[in-house]
């Protein structure tokens, strides 16, 4: 019999990789209504996540929680740690509006990344803005989470934080089909749970460079059901993206989700690991 964990894990897994279970779904013969499972504000916001379904208590019970203040002082240097190398190839991808986030969703043969003679496949990515985890009590303008899965269900999450500035070269690959995505939400309003985006090949240099200094602590899904023990691997330098491209990417969200960052969590007595060659 699988374990409340591996439950927990194969849920959170589908979740972020799929983002189907942010939804409860009624067909009627004209029409598909969707109604999110939880919100970043109003009756359904971070904190009532736990409030809502049974399987959410984690949201508020858990001590792994994420995201969190990363105080750059108090992270623990680790000659351990190797730079992380990414093995991305170039693959066709979707573009997918979960009405929650933004996200790219990767097929099984995209590549992986290698942390403690593990891999981790990536499966998918997506934006928070603004920012969900800070540094020294700094929130930056947008979050990117990279999702990765190991054969055994375990969930690493490669997220790179950035600053209001010039363009995301990486957005820039993409900025059509965002357009054209939150375009198609504002004409079809609420007749599909999910709208999806064929983008084609999808391989930008700056996904596939090495991780030479990051911060690693174990946390959790930040979104319900707050499932703990995952891993978190945060890029210490922040990239930088426009005001446009912060629009555009919450462009495509439902109302209670433009600014879909949850609160920080308390540290409990974890430790933020520090990587740097």
């Amino acid at each position: 019999m699988a374990s409340r964990f591996d439950f927990f894990t194969s849920t959170i897994s589908l979740l972020i990789i799929l983002g189907s279970d942010a939804f409860t779904t009624s067909t009627s013969s004209t029409k598909v209504e969707e109604t999110l499972q939880f919100t970043y504000s109003g009756a359904m916001g971070p904190d009532k996540w736990a409030s809502l379904n049974p399987n959410f208590s984690l949201c508020a019970t858990g001590k792994l929680q994420s995201p969190i203040n990363i105080v750059s002082a108090r992270a623990v240097g680790n000659k351990k740690s190797k730079p992380l190398i990414r093995n991305y190839r170039a693959v066709n991808v979707s573009l997918v509006d979960n009405k929650y986030t933004v996200a790219i969703e990767y097929p099984d043969d995209t590549g992986d990344i290698t942390l403690d003679e593990k891999q981790y496949r990536l499966r998918q990515m997506h934006w928070h803005s603004p920012s969900e985890h800070r540094i020294n009590g700094n929130r930056f303008a947008a979050e990117l989470h990279m999702v990765h899965v190991s054969d055994d269900g375990k969930v690493l999450v490669v997220g790179t934080l950035f600053q209001l500035g010039r363009p995301d070269p990486v957005l820039q690959t993409i900025d059509k089909k965002l357009y054209e995505l939150g375009s198609e939400y504002i004409s079809r309003s609420r007749s599909r749970s999910r709208y999806y985006i064929q983008v084609g090949v999808f391989h930008p240099a700056e996904l596939r460079t090495s991780l030479s200094k990051y911060y690693k602590y174990t946390g959790s899904s930040s979104v319900p059901p707050c499932t703990e023990h995952l891993i978190y691997l945060i890029i210490a330098k922040p990239r930088s993206i426009s005001k446009q491209q912060v629009a555009a990417l919450k462009a495509p969200l439902d109302i209670r989700c433009k600014n879909n960052a949850r609160p920080c969590q308390p540290l409990n007595a974890r430790h933020v690991q520090l990587y740097q060659d």
